[in-house]
């Protein structure tokens, strides 16, 4: 549905974004994740013709952008920061202003109004709707021309936690029920994690990871390790034999080691104990997907 080639983007001599190999699946949710400044905003202005690639490609359901710009862009609806609203017109009177310029079938923006859970607020002036409601609006602007695609930029931000959950079951809801292709911006990775069905991370402007959620899981269990409570890290770490894998001294009392299998659990509990050294605690933990965001991230290089 997306894909970017080799696609380059500087500030002057700042490089932003280099050779950018974009994938979104048709049909999915693709949770687009990074650090500030990374370069997730200035990837979707190039996506959507805001700004112009120096170097690269980019492609909407297989066509070239700079070729097929006002066809392609015709599909693909967007949310990018706050939603441009008239705050003296009425959530009604607001999207039937952007229906008649697009010459859009009458009632289009009911439709809209009840998808997004405004029907009840279609008539209030905006200047009255919570950040949340306005939130809902922009992107049933968005949705007026019932694109394919939706680009959506931080479309949480500043909402309070119902806002949000009204946010992620919406977004569900399009892609569920509604087919739409959504890609999402977003720097809240608990909500990533809750609702996207594909991952994107970026930072200093190369993706350091893109695949499905299953895969960035299996990267997390990949980095399971056990946790050891004892008297003394130090010494149970000399104690354990080297086949166990290479123990970490995480603090005075706790030892990490890479976790492979229940039998390795056994075995080093068994050794531990027959060397006479108390064990107050033996667990398995897996990195949560914000530690796994945080490794990726902080290993990557710097361009």
């Amino acid at each position: 549905m997306v894909e970017t080639d080799r696609l380059s983007f500087a500030y002057g001599t700042r490089p932003i974004l280099r050779e950018m190999a974009l994938a979104v699946p048709p049909g999915s949710i693709y949770g687009f994740l990074g650090p500030n400044g990374a370069g997730k905003s200035t990837t979707l202005r190039l996506l959507l013709g805001l700004l112009r690639a120096p170097a690269g490609t980019v492609r909407l359901f297989g066509h070239d952008l700079a070729r097929h710009r006002v066809a392609l862009l015709g599909r693909v609806g967007a949310l990018i920061e706050n939603p441009s609203l008239y705050d003296h017109l009425s959530g009604l009177a607001n999207l039937e202003v952007t229906r008649r310029l697009r010459g859009l079938a009458r009632g289009r923006s009911e439709e809209v109004l009840a998808l997004v859970g405004l029907t009840e607020a279609a008539h209030r002036p905006v200047r009255e709707y919570s950040l949340g409601m306005r939130q809902r609006l922009g992107l049933g602007l968005a949705l007026l021309p019932d694109p394919d695609l939706l680009i959506l930029d931080e479309p949480t931000n500043g909402l309070d936690p119902n806002g949000i959950i009204d946010m992620r079951e919406l977004l569900r809801r399009l892609q569920q029920e509604q087919g739409k292709t959504i890609l999402l911006s977003s720097h809240l990775i608990s909500e990533i994690e809750r609702v996207a069905t594909h991952v994107g991370i970026i930072q200093h402007g190369q993706l350091v990871f893109q695949g499905g959620m299953a895969e960035l899981h299996n990267r997390q269990v990949a980095r399971r390790h056990i946790v050891i409570e004892t008297d003394c890290a130090a010494t149970c770490c000399h104690l354990l034999p080297a086949g166990l894998g290479e123990a970490t001294v995480a603090s005075a009392g706790t030892l990490l080691l890479p976790y492979q299998s229940r039998e390795q659990l056994a075995k080093v509990a068994r050794h531990l104990v027959l060397a006479g050294q108390p064990l107050y605690q033996l667990s398995c933990r897996q990195p949560t997907l914000e530690e796994t965001f945080l490794h990726l991230t902080e290993t990557s290089p710097v361009l």
